[in-house]
C-alpha cells in the first residue's frame, strides 16, 4: 500500500521551554514528554523563546497581560515595568524571519503572556483576571501565518485534539510538497484532492462538496489560481474535528468497495468491528486495520492511495484511543 506521507518531516515551531530548555521566568522549564519522546522522531523542531530572544534575562520577574484584551500590555507583576513594545517589536521581526523557515505548524506554551493561544489571563486595572487574551508573540504569529496549524501543549493531552493537530501538520506538509518538489499543475492538485477525499469526509461534508465542485471546475482556473482557492479551503476543512459518526460513514464507504469479494463471514466480521467502534467498544485502529488488510490483499487501487488509511506515522498510535 502506498505510503502517503512526505519524505520530509514536518517542521514545527515550538515554545523552547517545552523541549526542556531552562528559559522560563523562574529559570526552569516545562518539558513535555509526548513532544520530546514520542513526537520528536517524526518532526523537526524550531525552538523559540520570545522573552529570552527579546533580551529579557533568565530568571526574570514574572509578567502578565493587562488592560484591553484586544491590545493588552505586558507588565511585570511586582514592579509594573512595561515590556509591551519590546515584545511587539521582537514579534514583528521574528515572524518575518520565520516566513523563510518552511514551517508546517507551531506548538505554543499554554497560559503564557507571550506564547499562550487560548484563554490567557488579562488583568483589569483593579487586578481582576479575565481569560480572553492571547499572548503577544502568539497573536503576531497567527496573524502572519493564518493557514498554519497551531496548538497549545496543554490541549494536546486531549486525544482527538492531538490527532487533529498532527493530521493537519502532515497534510500541510503534503500540500506544500506539491510546490516544492514538482511544478504545480491543475492535474497535481486534482490528484492531491482525490487522495484526500475520505479524510476530508471525516471532517466536513460541506467542505468536501465545495472542494469537489472547485476541482470539477479546475479547467476554469490557472494552476496558481486553483491552488490559491483550494489550499485555504482544504486547511479550513481540517480544522473541523472528525467524529465517530463521520468516521463510521467513511468506514462503510470503504467497506463497500470490496463487499462483493468477501465471504458472508468476512463481511459480518468487518461490520462487527465497525459497529464496535461506533459503540465506543474498540478504537478506530481496529476496523481500519481490517480494512487496510482487505485493501492490500484485494489490491483496490483507488483505496491504496487514500491518505485516510495512513494520515500520520502509525508509531504515534493516534487512532488507538476509544
Amino acid at each position: 500500500m502506498a505510503e502517503p506521507l512526505s519524505d520530509h518531516k514536518p517542521r514545527l515551531g515550538i515554545s523552547q521551554c517545552l523541549l526542556g530548555d531552562t528559559v522560563r521566568y523562574d529559570g526552569g522549564h516545562k518539558r513535555d514528554a509526548f513532544l520530546t519522546d514520542v513526537l520528536a522522531p517524526f518532526v523537526e523542531w524550531l525552538p523559540v523563546c520570545p522573552e529570552v530572544e527579546a533580551g529579557l534575562s533568565t530568571p526574570r520577574e514574572a509578567m502578565h497581560l493587562a488592560g484591553d484584551p484586544e491590545a493588552p500590555q505586558l507588565l511585570t507583576i511586582r514592579s509594573h515595568i512595561d515590556h509591551t513594545a519590546t515584545l511587539h517589536d521582537f514579534s514583528q521581526r521574528r515572524v518575518q524571519e520565520l516566513q523563510e523557515s518552511d514551517l508546517d505548524g507551531y506548538i505554543f506554551k499554554k497560559s503564557s503572556p507571550s506564547c499562550g493561544v487560548y484563554r490567557v489571563k488579562v488583568y483589569t486595572d483593579k487586578g481582576q483576571p479575565s481569560k480572553q487574551g492571547t499572548g503577544i508573540f502568539a497573536s503576531a504569529f497567527q496573524h502572519a501565518f493564518p493557514l498554519l496549524p497551531v496548538e497549545e501543549e496543554g490541549r494536546l493531552s486531549d486525544a482527538p485534539l492531538r490527532e487533529n493537530f498532527i493530521e493537519r501538520i502532515f497534510c500541510y506538509r503534503r500540500w506544500k510538497t506539491l510546490f516544492q518538489e514538482h511544478r504545480i499543475s491543475r492535474g497535481a492538485i486534482v490528484q492531491f484532492h482525490t487522495r484526500h477525499k475520505y479524510l476530508l469526509l471525516t471532517h466536513s461534508r460541506p467542505h468536501y462538496h465545495e472542494l469537489g465542485q472547485l476541482i470539477a471546475q479546475a479547467g476554469q482556473y490557472t494552476a496558481g489560481d486553483l491552488a490559491n482557492r483550494y489550499g485555504p479551503l482544504f486547511m479550513d476543512a481540517l480544522k473541523i474535528k472528525a467524529t465517530v459518526r463521520k468516521h463510521v460513514n467513511v468506514l462503510q464507504h470503504l467497506a463497500g468497495y470490496f463487499k462483493k469479494q468477501l465471504s458472508t463471514i468476512e463481511r459480518a466480521e468487518l461490520q462487527e468491528t465497525i459497529q464496535d467502534y461506533h459503540r465506543h467498544l474498540t478504537p478506530l485502529a481496529v476496523p481500519l486495520t481490517l480494512i487496510k488488510h482487505y485493501v492490500r490483499i484485494l489490491a483496490v487501487p483507488y483505496l491504496m492511495d487514500q491518505v485516510y488509511l495512513n494520515p500520520h506515522p502509525k508509531e504515534l498510535m493516534l487512532r488507538n484511543h476509544v
